[in-house]
Parts: structure tokens; sequence; C-alpha cells
């Protein structure tokens, strides 16, 4: 008659280390929640007003939206890039793959120049409209 032997316990070692793992985010999410408290503080109007500005003028507007415009263009460039590489790696020599690939990285070239040129194409705009 054989024993059976029972599969080993698996024992927890304590943690050690300065914070527990749960908790690596929290001095970092307070920091933030700190700056843009200050931030919202700072950018309050007058005294007592109790309005919260969002802009200090157009100007502004349009260049935190030229900003994110460009930040938004590079990030599909970088995904279109990323596809149009990996199509052509994975292409194995099929010439409609490929083809493929170098379509997508036509289209990562073009979101480049787009991200390039929209600052200078939004002052061309305002120079046109008297801005």
């Amino acid at each position: 008659m054989r024993l059976r032997r029972s599969p080993p316990r698996l024992r927890r070692r304590p943690w050690r280390g300065g914070m527990p793992p749960g908790s690596r985010l929290r001095p970092a999410a307070a920091r933030l929640t700190a700056s843009a408290g200050s931030a919202l503080l700072l950018a309050t109007g007058p005294l007592g007003s109790g309005h919260v500005l969002a802009a200090a003028s157009i100007a502004q507007v349009i260049g935190n939206t030229t900003a994110w415009i460009v930040g938004i263009l590079a990030g599909v460039a970088t995904l279109f890039l990323t596809i149009g590489g990996l199509r052509y790696l994975m292409a194995g020599g099929d010439p409609g793959e490929v083809e493929k690939a170098k379509t997508a990285l036509k289209s990562a070239a073009i979101g480049y120049g787009l991200a390039i040129l929209a600052p200078v194409i939004v002052t061309v705009l305002k120079s046109l409209v008297g801005g």
C-alpha cells in the first residue's frame, strides 16, 4: 500500500519593504491632488467672487487646443508607425501585406507632418482672422 503525500503548502513570506504593495500610488496621487488644488486656487478670480476662470484669454484657449491637437496627432502617428512596422515584419514576403504596411507607414509620416505643421497652420489662421 502506497502512502499518498499531500501537496506542499505554499506559505506566504512576510512582506519586507518600506511601503505596503497597495500603497505605492498613494503618495503620487496625494501630490497630484495637492497640485491640482493649488492650481485651482491660483486660477480663481478676485477674492470672494466664487468664479473659477478656465482660461485667461482666447489666445490661451487656442494655444491649449493646439497643444492637445499636436499631442493627439503625434500619438496616432506613433500608433500607425508601430502597426506599419509590425505588419512589415510579419508580412513574410506577401506583397499584399507589404503594401498594407507601406500604407500604414505613409499614414504615420503624414500624421507626424501634420503634428509638426499644426502650430504653423494655427499661426497662419490667426494672422488671417486678425488675432
